[in-house]
């Protein structure tokens, strides 16, 4: 019979410290760095980009406010595929986790590797047809690493959150003291475009913030979850707020919006040898690769173990194959190869930024799902281990956000959007397969 929570086979050795530096580290990556240029263009203002910025962390904060009294109360390994189908029925959490591990899992890591990429194009000297290949090596790569047990993992995710504040710290104080711009005031109109507006700009900032959630896809593997789950999601999304506000300050500090906007993508390898000269601006660039590199691999880390968890209750084709861990480590390794696969062939087919906007829009489909879910718990459970604090106001920003975000991407991308819509819906059919070949094997 498979496992309605499983997670008996995964070792319960992450604690505080790893939980919050995964937290902080698949959070901090490549979007605040390369959609500075994104929230700028479409805010209009320099002042603007700097609201937007701190706008779309209080939306994420109540997002994961909401979601950490959910955690805490299921505290199992797969997350929002484990909320959604506890809340909502055996189909609904099937296609939250379908959702996961075909669309918005490879789509983000995917989106990480082709920004990072473009940034190790360029610190290597090589040309832009080589981003691919070095993204997909990368990922590659640390797929492998995950393929040993989760605390070598874990501690390349601290390892890499404290090298990921090197780059940071370096942009924020040189920019605040020895910057000679304005932060605030500067306006884009004298390049005469901005495009989108307000809306637009908080919706590339949610890019940069999302990642936060996949921390309770290892509710199984974390001592006391019920204590540190929710600890992790709050501290280390509210960290992120301000080292983001701190950097969008310091980059503008430091370069006129004009610039920015005209060096697109190249603002940081620009900002960084601006900044520190050639030898310095390449130590920079390597503080930031490692940065990223640390976020693909809080995501190597987690995706996988939502189709270790789906594959156990026998929901996924080849799921004898996909529940697959080794021995020793307990690494879900064929899982982890197959989210490789998938990331590697979108990263031929999409470019990283129309990819990171569609994955926010996918997951926030089943956010939203999530929150209304409150209402259902807050019914059956009256004593909780941990509670949404300024309920239902936190509970309703949250519901507000997330509508904002799928009105605002149907808006602008409606093709994109029908096409993700369309490749989760293909799960459905399936679901319905799997389960029917399961009943004719058991007669």
């Amino acid at each position: 019979m498979a496992d309605k929570h499983p997670n008996n086979n995964l070792k319960r050795s992450i604690g505080f410290g790893s939980a919050i530096s995964i937290v902080i580290g698949t959070i901090i990556g490549s979007g605040i760095f390369f959609k500075q240029v994104s929230v700028l263009d479409s805010a209009g203002s320099s002042t603007m980009a700097i609201i937007a910025w701190i706008f779309g962390g209080l939306i994420t904060l109540t997002g994961g406010l909401t979601i950490a009294e959910i955690g805490a109360q299921m505290p199992y390994t797969g997350g929002l595929y484990v909320y959604i189908e506890n809340l909502y029925g055996r189909i609904c959490g099937f296609m939250a986790g379908w959702m996961q591990i075909i669309v918005y899992g490879p789509a983000i890591i995917a989106s990480v590797a082709g920004f990072m990429s473009i940034l190790m194009a360029n610190f290597f000297g090589l040309g832009r047809n080589w981003s691919i290949p070095l993204a997909i090596v990368t990922v590659i790569a640390i797929g492998l690493l995950n393929f040993l047990e989760n605390k070598v993992g874990a501690v390349f995710s601290v390892i890499t959150t404290i090298v990921k504040m090197i780059p940071i710290a370096a942009i924020v104080i040189c920019g605040i003291f020895w910057g000679h711009q304005d932060a605030l005031g500067q306006t884009i109109s004298q390049v005469n475009q901005s495009t989108g507006g307000f809306g637009v700009a908080v919706l590339a900032t949610l890019f940069a913030y999302d990642g936060w959630i996949l921390i309770a896809n290892l509710g199984g593997e974390i001592k006391n979850p019920q204590k540190l789950l929710p600890k992790a999601i709050i501290l280390g999304i509210s960290s992120v707020l301000v080292i983001y506000t701190l950097v969008t300050i310091g980059i503008f500090r430091f370069l006129p919006v004009g610039l920015i906007h005209r060096l697109g993508e190249n603002t940081t390898a620009y900002l960084a040898t601006k900044v520190f000269g050639t030898i310095g601006g390449k130590l920079l660039s390597a503080g930031i690769i490692i940065s990223m590199m640390g976020t693909l691999n809080g995501k190597m880390l987690t995706f996988p173990r939502i189709v270790y968890a789906m594959a156990r209750r026998g929901d996924l084709p080849f799921s004898k194959y996909l529940s697959y861990v080794t021995p020793k480590g307990k690494s879900p390794v064929v899982a982890t190869l197959f989210i490789i696969v998938l990331a590697a062939i979108m990263m031929m087919f999409f470019k990283p930024d129309h990819l990171s906007d569609l994955c926010v829009f996918t997951v926030y489909c089943f956010y939203l799902l999530a929150f209304f879910g409150i209402f259902i718990l807050r019914k059956k459970n009256k004593t909780r281990p941990f509670s949404t604090p300024l309920y239902p106001l936190v509970l309703i920003v949250a519901i507000l956000g997330g509508l904002f975000v799928l009105i605002s991407e149907l808006i602008n991308d409606p093709a994109g959007v029908l096409l993700f819509i369309g490749i989760v819906i293909v799960g459905l059919p399936i679901f319905y397969v799997v389960k029917r070949m399961d009943r004719k094997r058991l007669k």
